[in-house]
């Protein structure tokens, strides 16, 4: 996975402020830094409900034991 540099950081800076403005580039900054935190807080919603599933009401047991019976009828053909 590549990583990014301050330099890179630093070019991508320099041509944002080029293409957008010095004027709109603060403005663009703090729409982006509400959208990223639109988007972590989504995400941790999203790990709080499936952490909140109970996965213990499913059981287990018995698709185990179906297999395992599965795989004794087998041996005995």
């Amino acid at each position: 996975m590549p990583t990014i540099g301050w330099f890179e950081i630093l070019i991508v800076a320099a041509v944002a402020i080029v293409v957008i403005g010095p004027k709109d580039f603060p403005f663009m900054l703090k729409k982006a830094g509400s959208w990223i935190g639109t988007i972590k807080k989504y995400i941790n919603n999203l790990q709080n409900e499936v952490n909140d599933l109970d996965l213990n009401s499913i059981n287990t047991e018995e698709p185990k034991i179906k297999i395992k019976n599965k795989d004794k009828d087998n041996d005995k053909i």
